[in-house]
């Protein structure tokens, strides 16, 4: 008769391990279209949680109190949108003006790759178009089911956000239905926690992306490059996809600057947007985000990338915050503390390893 105690061997738990975590991305994979906009709407909801809250104390009925804050939302969301947009068609209007200091600027980088590989004109001009012609049948069918998808979302999250919101006091006595009496109060303080990290997330989000978006403009100002607001705008929204949002956001006002300034302005622009990140890698995202979400520099660039390969864009933004989650969820489960440990960054963690490894020694 086999001992009831019978312990599972190492490598029997990391085998399940693996098949559960490939079971897992595969089904986030797939269901990527209905899970997405259900994450953004929670976050949403613990966002706007204390205004509707704050409407309830005052006497305003909770649908109405949700449908307030909703609408608040969606108006400061369109006066973004119409400002990004109103600059966007102006942009559009020069497009002429760039297509022909391109075509000089392709014409001479023609000329120069010829000259120093010793390679034909038109084997190159011949590439170039296969490559823009790719590139084009790829950019039509993105653009197409990128509009269907926003148009899509646009409908359904203020949808599944209200009833998030309305649906909330029920949600909350689910999960803790799941636990037994006993683990109430862990269950209690790991939705407490969860609550703050996303609203305090968000919010210091917003702030970094503000300051960034004003260091940006006022930069791009002083160099003289045209469009210096909506670019800098347009740089704070890719700088809030950590890590690779901030490469993509140097490289589109270069571009500009290169098509309607001199090689001397995209240097400027280099030098301006380098300062620029370093205030925000080294005060601002410590001071204002990173005080809210403890993660490692090496988890963090593992897990954008891991949201990146299942979710896309997304996934890349909603990868921070969904591991942070995670940690305090690991950090009170004492199967899973070890998790929590290496997804963290706190200074006593620091410490603590520091003094082991030093008494260790001795």
């Amino acid at each position: 008769m086999e001992s009831p105690n019978l312990k599972i061997p190492t490598y029997l738990k990391l085998a399940q391990i693996i098949i559960g975590l490939i079971g897992l991305f595969y089904i986030l994979y797939v269901g990527q279209d209905i899970i997405i906009p259900v994450i953004f709407a929670v976050i949403i909801g613990i966002l706007l949680n204390p205004v509707v809250n704050f409407l309830v104390k005052k006497g305003v009925n909770r649908v109405v109190a949700i449908s307030l804050a909703l609408v608040g939302l969606i108006i400061v969301g369109a006066g973004i949108g119409f400002f990004i947009g109103s600059q966007l068609a102006h942009f559009v209007d020069t497009l002429p003006q760039f297509k022909q200091k391109f075509q000089v600027l392709q014409k001479d980088a023609i000329d120069w790759v010829s000259q120093t590989f010793n390679v034909s004109k038109p084997r190159i001009t011949t590439w170039m178009a296969e490559t823009r012609k790719g590139l084009a049948s790829s950019s039509i069918i993105g653009k197409t089911l990128g509009a269907m998808t926003s148009l899509l979302v646009l409908v359904i999250l203020p949808v599944y956000t209200f009833l998030v919101l309305y649906y909330k006091p029920r949600i909350l006595e689910f999960i803790e239905r799941l636990f037994k009496k006993k683990d109430h109060d862990v269950v209690d303080e790991v939705l407490r926690e969860t609550k703050t990290l996303i609203q305090g997330y968000l919010i210091g989000l917003s702030i970094e992306a503000t300051i960034v978006a004003i260091m940006n403009s006022a930069a791009l100002l002083i160099i003289g490059v045209q469009y210096a607001v909506l670019l800098g705008v347009i740089g704070a929204l890719l700088n809030l996809i950590p890590y690779l949002g901030g490469l993509i956001a140097i490289a589109l006002p270069m571009l500009v600057a290169l098509a309607t300034g001199s090689p001397i302005d995209v240097l400027w622009v280099l030098i301006a947007y380098i300062v620029v990140q370093f205030i925000d890698n080294n005060f601002l995202v410590p001071k204002i985000v990173g005080s809210k979400v403890r993660l490692n520099a090496l988890i963090s660039i593992i897990i954008v990338l891991v949201g990146n390969a299942i979710w896309g864009i997304p996934g890349m933004f909603l990868s921070i915050p969904l591991t942070a989650i995670l940690k305090v969820i690991f950090d009170r489960i004492d199967a899973l503390k070890p998790f929590g440990f290496v997804l963290g960054d706190e200074e006593s963690t620091k410490r603590g390893f520091a003094l082991k490894r030093h008494d260790g020694a001795q």
